[in-house]
């Protein structure tokens, strides 16, 4: 009678977890006309009017699932690819599910464990006080060299995540390099906490990317190979990603005062032993400072302005980017939303060459856009909608 009844129990178990089971395809498509003050081209520079997706959410569809294993224990999964809506073609370097691909087990007593090309905990628990969680792409950081916008993500990683305990939250990563005698080379290794009470929201964290001589990186954000989707911008950036390793630190803040959010960030990435023009290694650091105030004016408009400020030191570097972001959204329905985006940026000093490796002057590049200018002011201006399904 046990064995009939132990047999009763888990056939009952496992058809409550089948009914609790899901598979969930979901997407978002953003897209927008912008206009540019300035932007270099192979064939002219000057003023452009394009086309620019993504603005407010990077374009996405996916596959998302969870299978309840009964206890508060549940397997998930992630499958999420990106696109250009534009011109159809596949985004982050050509891979099918370039923006996610994970399989892990979710305790509610014990957190999550997660293994595959995942998002680090940098972005999971410091970038949602930012401006861009809400007021998108306009307002990251130049080159997006702190992964404000979620720009680089970490293959081959395992992660942690622990359940909220009393508003505090903590996430750890580390990423498998690969490199047969060298466990170092390519490693990824990444920590953040966050804690919110009230309207008051805090988080910190830490990243450190290894390459292997510029060649093997478990990060998108040190793989010179593949500059298609890793280099959001050439001339801010491009001359830095082939270093042997990557360091970012990043705290933001955020508090809700009403209807009004203000916030403050600071990041310091530092490139390290990268090869310059006289064949020497050298490391340089970029330190950004922002601030972001939105009003949620009615429930369906939204209202944003931030300011950042970028500066450059260590092998000659002196670049400073100055810049200031607006933006209004407003949402149609739930699913639906149209926006207006703007954002003018002021370079000066020196950086990197990204083809010859020596000093040159730093020209403007509006947040992660990579539509570098000729001089050293860019303006960009844009109107879009986005859909979520």
């Amino acid at each position: 009678m046990k064995k009939l009844y132990a047999g009763a129990l888990l056939a009952s178990a496992a058809s409550v977890a089948h009914a609790q089971n899901s598979v969930t395809l979901y997407g978002v498509v953003d897209d927008g006309i912008a206009y540019q003050s300035d932007v270099a081209g192979s064939t002219g520079s000057g003023r452009t009017v394009s086309l620019e997706a993504g603005n407010l959410s990077g374009n996405r569809w996916g596959l998302r699932g969870i299978e309840d294993l009964g206890g508060g224990l549940s397997t998930v999964f992630r499958l999420e690819s990106g696109f250009n809506v534009n011109s159809g073609k596949t985004s982050q370097g050509g891979r099918i599910f370039g923006r996610t691909a994970m399989v892990g087990l979710t305790d509610t007593a014990y957190g999550s464990l997660s293994v595959g090309r995942q998002y680090d905990p940098v972005i999971d628990l410091v970038q949602p006080l930012t401006a861009d969680d809400s007021m998108g792409s306009v307002f990251a950081t130049p080159g997006d060299m702190d992964n404000y916008d979620n720009s680089y993500r970490t293959n081959n990683s395992i992660k942690y995540t622990s359940p909220d305990l009393m508003g505090l939250r903590a996430a750890a990563m580390y990423a498998f390099g690969g490199v047969a005698g060298q466990i170092a080379a390519g490693q990824t290794y990444a920590a953040a906490i966050a804690y919110h009470h009230g309207p008051l929201g805090v988080a910190a964290g830490y990243f450190h990317a290894n390459s292997n001589g510029g060649t093997v990186a478990t990060s998108d954000a040190l793989n010179p190979n593949a500059s298609t989707f890793a280099i959001a911008s050439e001339a801010i950036t491009g001359g830095f990603v082939a270093a042997n390793s990557l360091q970012i630190v990043r705290a933001a803040a955020s508090y809700a005062l009403g209807t009004v959010t203000l916030g403050a960030s600071y990041s310091n990435v530092r490139y390290q032993n990268y090869v310059d023009a006289a064949g020497n290694e050298a490391t340089t650091a970029f330190n950004t400072g922002q601030a972001y105030a939105t009003w949620q004016m009615t429930p369906a408009a939204l209202l944003g302005a931030g300011y950042s400020y970028t500066k450059g030191h260590g092998n000659g570097v002196s670049a400073a980017y100055n810049q200031f972001s607006l933006g209004v959204d407003y949402a149609l329905s739930k699913r639906t939303d149209v926006y207006a985006l703007g954002a003018y940026q002021k370079s000066s000093g020196r950086t990197i060459d990204a083809s010859t490796g020596a000093l040159v002057d730093a020209v403007a590049s509006v947040s992660d856009y990579g539509n570098d200018a000729t001089g050293n002011r860019q303006g960009l201006f844009l109107i879009g909608m986005r859909h979520r399904f």
